[in-house]
């Protein structure tokens, strides 16, 4: 595999970490009638400008040494 698809990978993983909570989801927790946004039940806040994932590529063997 190469580094780019590991680093894809990675980063498929954490966006889905950081997904917001269906709509059913908010009902259920904040009741009937709340208007309350599902980001609201999310842990994992993210932003592409504010905070960066630190995502290094796994350590691959190099190719000269067999």
């Amino acid at each position: 595999m190469t580094r780019h698809y590991q680093k894809k990978v990675k980063l498929g993983v954490e966006g889905r970490r950081t997904k917001w909570a269906p709509f059913w989801a908010v009902v259920k927790r904040f009741g009937q009638g709340k208007k309350k946004h599902p980001s609201e039940m999310t842990k994992q806040r993210r932003h592409w400008r504010r905070t960066k994932l630190k995502i290094k590529p796994r350590k691959s063997r190099k190719s000269h040494f067999g």
